[in-house]
């Protein structure tokens, strides 16, 4: 019978620099899934020894599949820093050897740096010794060679403040009048709902799902209540905080309600919500950066604990959706 150990053996990580097909899914003793802190938490600015913020310095490592990283391309097309940071795409399928940059599906770049075959050789460049995840985003350096930050809430703030002098947009999604309100709507959303669908979804035994499932929805009937008094979360702008949240609205009815067992509301069902969605879906830095086939063929295809077969569905239509 295949399990939840298929899926850990497939995604893999680095020890000391080799790169092995061990446990990444990460529970506790109770079933429930434990999601493990980013590896490199540097920032740029100025004044920073080493990073500094340059144009065509900086390169992106994303996955169009992941929410994550979906929030740094959001960013990225918002502060107007497409010809100041570059960006590679890795191919959708994330098994034995992890995140790809095989290019045999449409959209997906390859490494145009360095022509790796995988994402971990591109941590093994960064140190040849390192144990850690394999994750997107990556912010890579290209001038001394490393990564930056690979902690995509706080890359979302480095393009929203460190390169203000390139930058073709000064919108500022994270305003110092609204700082305590974006952190507290941020705390809202994360564990309950941008981790919470995870949580739903690798969830090891009942009681762990039904938890995740009730704390997921309490959150979500949280926000309809908010944005049926406003168009955004926090001050009636648009700030991170919406970028947070967007990216696993975005997913949730093509993916997490069927596939992570999500199944007590759609988002189209939150009159308040999924008008909000289309809201921010209209915006260019939204649907430019949103790809349904990449989505749906990595959840579908990589995860074949939960989908053995490997079949990725037709639908929904995205009429329906946005």
């Amino acid at each position: 019978m295949l399990g939840i150990e298929a899926l850990e053996v497939e995604m893999g990580h680095l020890v000391d620099g080799t790169w092995k097909n061990d446990a990444v899914v990460t529970s506790d003793d109770k079933g429930k899934f434990k999601r493990e802190e980013s590896h490199f938490r540097e920032s740029i600015s100025p004044n920073h020894e080493r990073y500094q913020p340059e144009k065509d310095r900086y390169h992106l490592y994303v996955s169009y599949a992941c929410p994550w990283a979906h929030r740094t391309l959001i960013t990225r097309k918002l502060k107007g820093l497409e010809n100041v940071i570059s960006v590679d795409v890795v191919h959708p399928d994330m098994l034995e050897h992890s995140w790809t940059f095989r290019s045999d599906f449409p959209e997906s770049t390859g490494d145009r740096l360095y022509n790796k075959d995988y994402l971990y050789q591109i941590y093994q460049k960064d140190n040849p010794k390192i144990t850690c995840k394999v994750t997107v985003p990556v912010l890579w350096d290209k001038k001394t060679e490393s990564i930056v930050n690979n902690e995509s809430s706080e890359i979302i703030r480095l393009f929203n403040s460190s390169f203000e002098d390139f930058s073709k947009n000064k919108i500022d999604l994270y305003p110092k009048s609204l700082r305590a309100e974006i952190d507290q709507v941020n705390e809202l959303t994360y564990e309950p709902i941008n981790n919470g669908v995870y949580k739903t979804g690798f969830a090891k035994n009942q009681e762990a799902y039904d938890e995740a499932f009730e704390t997921l929805f309490k959150a979500l009937e949280k926000i309809e209540s908010r944005l049926s008094q406003s168009n955004c979360l926090v001050g009636g702008q648009l700030t991170e905080a919406d970028i947070r949240l967007a990216t696993t609205l975005l997913r949730f009815d093509s993916v997490y309600y069927l596939h992570f067992k999500c199944n007590f509301k759609k988002i189209a069902e939150y009159p308040a919500i999924s008008s909000y969605l289309k809201r921010l879906y209209s915006m260019e830095a939204f649907s430019s950066t949103t790809h349904l086939s990449h989505i749906k063929r990595h959840y579908y295809f990589s995860h074949k604990f939960i989908n053995p077969y490997q079949i990725v569905p037709r639908g929904p239509s995205s009429d329906l959706l946005f």
